[in-house]
Protein backbone atom coordinates (compact mmCIF):
# COMPACT_ATOMS: atom_id res chain seq x y z
CA UNK A 1 0.00 0.00 0.00
CA UNK A 2 1.26 3.54 -0.85
CA UNK A 3 1.46 6.53 1.67
CA UNK A 4 1.87 9.88 2.36
CA UNK A 5 5.63 9.60 1.91
CA UNK A 6 5.52 7.37 -1.15
CA UNK A 7 6.63 4.54 0.26
CA UNK A 8 4.85 0.88 0.20
CA UNK A 9 5.15 -2.18 2.94
CA UNK A 10 5.95 -5.56 1.41
CA UNK A 11 7.02 -8.96 2.78
CA UNK A 12 9.99 -10.35 0.64
CA UNK A 13 11.99 -13.38 2.08
CA UNK A 14 10.80 -13.53 5.35
CA UNK A 15 11.32 -10.27 5.74
CA UNK A 16 9.66 -7.06 6.86
CA UNK A 17 10.22 -4.00 4.71
CA UNK A 18 8.88 -0.30 4.40
CA UNK A 19 10.66 0.41 0.43
CA UNK A 20 10.75 3.96 -1.25
CA UNK A 21 11.28 3.31 -4.98
CA UNK A 22 12.95 5.95 -7.41
CA UNK A 23 12.45 6.56 -10.66
CA UNK A 24 15.74 8.02 -11.22
CA UNK A 25 18.43 6.65 -14.00
CA UNK A 26 21.15 7.24 -11.28
CA UNK A 27 19.38 5.44 -8.14
CA UNK A 28 21.28 4.15 -5.54
CA UNK A 29 20.31 2.23 -2.91
CA UNK A 30 20.12 3.47 0.72
CA UNK A 31 19.37 0.54 3.87
CA UNK A 32 17.64 2.27 7.09
CA UNK A 33 18.39 0.10 10.17
CA UNK A 34 16.43 1.09 13.39
CA UNK A 35 17.43 0.84 16.77
CA UNK A 36 16.33 -1.23 19.44
CA UNK A 37 12.59 -1.60 20.00
CA UNK A 38 11.97 -0.08 16.31
CA UNK A 39 10.69 -1.41 13.30
CA UNK A 40 10.16 -0.64 9.48
CA UNK A 41 8.75 2.55 10.30
CA UNK A 42 11.30 4.02 12.48
CA UNK A 43 13.92 5.33 10.24
CA UNK A 44 11.51 7.85 7.93
CA UNK A 45 11.85 10.60 10.25
CA UNK A 46 15.66 10.83 8.80
CA UNK A 47 14.20 10.22 5.16
CA UNK A 48 12.33 13.30 4.45
CA UNK A 49 15.05 15.29 3.10
CA UNK A 50 17.20 13.09 1.43
CA UNK A 51 17.69 12.75 -2.74
CA UNK A 52 14.64 11.13 -4.38
CA UNK A 53 17.44 9.21 -6.11
CA UNK A 54 18.13 6.97 -3.36
CA UNK A 55 15.90 3.50 -4.36
CA UNK A 56 15.09 3.23 0.12
CA UNK A 57 14.93 0.05 2.26
CA UNK A 58 14.10 -0.10 5.94
CA UNK A 59 13.72 -3.96 7.11
CA UNK A 60 12.29 -5.03 10.72
CA UNK A 61 14.91 -6.18 12.51
CA UNK A 62 14.45 -10.34 12.91
CA UNK A 63 13.85 -10.83 16.45
CA UNK A 64 11.40 -9.31 18.64
CA UNK A 65 12.66 -6.85 21.46
CA UNK A 66 12.25 -7.65 25.35
CA UNK A 67 9.86 -5.10 25.76
CA UNK A 68 8.46 -4.23 22.30
CA UNK A 69 9.11 -3.52 18.86
CA UNK A 70 12.57 -5.65 17.46
CA UNK A 71 16.28 -6.13 17.94
CA UNK A 72 19.11 -6.84 15.94
CA UNK A 73 20.33 -9.30 18.28
CA UNK A 74 18.23 -12.25 20.16
CA UNK A 75 17.02 -11.44 24.06
CA UNK A 76 20.16 -11.43 25.94
CA UNK A 77 18.68 -10.14 29.44
CA UNK A 78 21.36 -8.07 32.19
CA UNK A 79 23.26 -6.81 28.18
CA UNK A 80 21.07 -4.01 27.72
CA UNK A 81 22.91 -1.49 25.54
CA UNK A 82 26.00 -3.78 24.85
CA UNK A 83 25.49 -5.79 21.88
CA UNK A 84 28.40 -7.62 20.64
CA UNK A 85 30.24 -8.72 17.46
CA UNK A 86 28.51 -12.34 18.48
CA UNK A 87 25.43 -11.51 19.11
CA UNK A 88 24.81 -9.41 16.04
CA UNK A 89 26.76 -10.91 13.16
CA UNK A 90 23.62 -13.51 12.61
CA UNK A 91 21.62 -10.30 11.64
CA UNK A 92 24.33 -8.53 9.89
CA UNK A 93 25.22 -11.44 7.64
CA UNK A 94 21.21 -11.82 6.83
CA UNK A 95 20.78 -7.93 5.64
CA UNK A 96 23.80 -8.44 3.42
CA UNK A 97 21.50 -11.44 2.04
CA UNK A 98 18.29 -9.42 1.92
CA UNK A 99 20.15 -6.51 0.10
CA UNK A 100 21.54 -8.69 -2.29
CA UNK A 101 18.30 -10.90 -3.05
CA UNK A 102 15.96 -7.58 -2.62
CA UNK A 103 18.05 -5.59 -5.26
CA UNK A 104 18.36 -8.08 -7.90
CA UNK A 105 14.89 -9.07 -7.87
CA UNK A 106 13.77 -4.79 -8.91
CA UNK A 107 17.09 -5.00 -10.86
CA UNK A 108 18.92 -2.14 -8.68
CA UNK A 109 22.91 -1.94 -8.61
CA UNK A 110 23.66 -2.94 -5.35
CA UNK A 111 27.60 -3.92 -5.36
CA UNK A 112 28.12 -0.84 -3.20
CA UNK A 113 25.11 0.72 -1.14
CA UNK A 114 24.93 3.18 1.44
CA UNK A 115 23.69 2.69 4.79
CA UNK A 116 21.85 5.15 7.61
CA UNK A 117 21.24 3.18 11.80
CA UNK A 118 20.26 5.00 14.55
CA UNK A 119 20.97 3.69 18.17
CA UNK A 120 21.24 0.08 18.29
CA UNK A 121 20.89 0.30 14.08
CA UNK A 122 24.26 2.41 14.08
CA UNK A 123 25.42 -0.26 15.64
CA UNK A 124 24.88 -2.43 12.90
CA UNK A 125 25.84 0.03 10.56
CA UNK A 126 29.37 0.08 11.65
CA UNK A 127 29.23 -3.74 11.82
CA UNK A 128 28.22 -4.42 8.81
CA UNK A 129 30.63 -1.87 7.18
CA UNK A 130 33.80 -3.48 8.81
CA UNK A 131 32.47 -7.40 8.01
CA UNK A 132 31.74 -6.07 4.47
CA UNK A 133 33.49 -3.17 3.73
CA UNK A 134 33.85 -3.45 0.14
CA UNK A 135 30.12 -3.31 0.45
CA UNK A 136 29.43 -0.09 2.00
CA UNK A 137 30.39 3.29 -0.11
CA UNK A 138 29.01 5.57 2.77
CA UNK A 139 27.17 5.18 6.23
CA UNK A 140 25.55 7.42 8.29
CA UNK A 141 26.04 6.72 12.32
CA UNK A 142 23.11 8.17 14.56
CA UNK A 143 22.98 7.87 18.11
CA UNK A 144 25.32 5.16 17.92
CA UNK A 145 28.18 3.09 18.67
CA UNK A 146 30.73 0.66 17.84
CA UNK A 147 29.46 -3.17 19.41
CA UNK A 148 32.62 -4.78 21.19
CA UNK A 149 34.43 -7.35 20.15
CA UNK A 150 35.48 -5.69 16.92
CA UNK A 151 39.25 -5.36 18.37
CA UNK A 152 40.52 -7.61 15.66
CA UNK A 153 38.61 -6.53 12.78
CA UNK A 154 39.68 -2.90 13.57
CA UNK A 155 43.18 -3.92 13.52
CA UNK A 156 43.00 -4.90 9.91
CA UNK A 157 42.02 -1.26 9.40
CA UNK A 158 38.91 -2.08 6.91
CA UNK A 159 37.43 1.47 6.45
CA UNK A 160 40.37 2.79 5.60
CA UNK A 161 39.51 5.34 2.45
CA UNK A 162 35.96 5.50 3.57
CA UNK A 163 34.12 9.00 4.83
CA UNK A 164 31.62 8.20 7.57
CA UNK A 165 28.84 10.82 8.77
CA UNK A 166 28.68 10.51 12.84
CA UNK A 167 26.00 12.57 14.70
CA UNK A 168 25.60 12.36 18.48
CA UNK A 169 23.79 14.93 21.04
CA UNK A 170 25.67 15.68 24.49
CA UNK A 171 22.35 15.17 26.51
CA UNK A 172 22.03 11.59 24.96
CA UNK A 173 20.82 9.28 28.63
CA UNK A 174 20.61 6.11 26.08
CA UNK A 175 24.27 6.21 24.94
CA UNK A 176 26.47 8.74 26.58
CA UNK A 177 28.83 11.01 24.85
CA UNK A 178 32.06 9.45 25.88
CA UNK A 179 30.96 5.90 24.49
CA UNK A 180 30.29 7.89 21.02
CA UNK A 181 33.84 10.07 21.34
CA UNK A 182 35.07 6.66 22.13
CA UNK A 183 33.48 4.97 19.41
CA UNK A 184 34.96 7.80 16.86
CA UNK A 185 38.60 6.93 17.98
CA UNK A 186 37.90 3.80 17.12
CA UNK A 187 36.17 4.16 13.48
CA UNK A 188 39.53 6.02 13.00
CA UNK A 189 41.91 3.51 14.33
CA UNK A 190 39.81 1.45 11.55
CA UNK A 191 40.93 3.95 8.62
CA UNK A 192 37.84 5.87 8.39
CA UNK A 193 37.78 9.52 7.92
CA UNK A 194 34.94 10.83 10.19
CA UNK A 195 32.46 14.04 9.64
CA UNK A 196 31.43 14.86 13.16
CA UNK A 197 28.10 16.45 14.16
CA UNK A 198 27.58 16.94 17.64
CA UNK A 199 24.74 18.92 19.21
CA UNK A 200 23.48 19.91 22.80
CA UNK A 201 20.44 17.26 22.33
CA UNK A 202 19.51 13.80 23.27
CA UNK A 203 18.56 10.46 22.47
CA UNK A 204 18.28 11.82 19.27
CA UNK A 205 19.62 13.72 16.17
CA UNK A 206 19.22 17.73 16.18
CA UNK A 207 18.33 19.50 12.84
CA UNK A 208 21.26 21.24 12.57
CA UNK A 209 22.90 17.65 12.33
CA UNK A 210 19.77 16.41 9.73
CA UNK A 211 20.68 19.69 7.41
CA UNK A 212 24.65 17.99 7.79
CA UNK A 213 23.66 14.32 7.15
CA UNK A 214 21.72 14.89 3.79
CA UNK A 215 24.60 17.34 2.87
CA UNK A 216 26.36 14.65 3.28
CA UNK A 217 24.58 11.43 1.36
CA UNK A 218 24.29 14.56 -1.70
CA UNK A 219 26.78 13.45 -4.45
Amino acid sequence: MQTATNTEFIEFNNWILRVRASQSVNRRLLVLVHGWTGDENSMWVFARGISSEYWMIAPRAPYPAESSGFSWRPPQPGTFGRPSLEALRPAADGLIRLIDEYSASVKVDALQFDLMGFSQGAAMVNLVAMLYPHRVRKMGVLAGFVPSGLEELISQRPLAGKNIFVAHGTQDNMVPIDRARASIELLEQAGAQVIYCEDEVGHKVSSTCMRALESYLQD
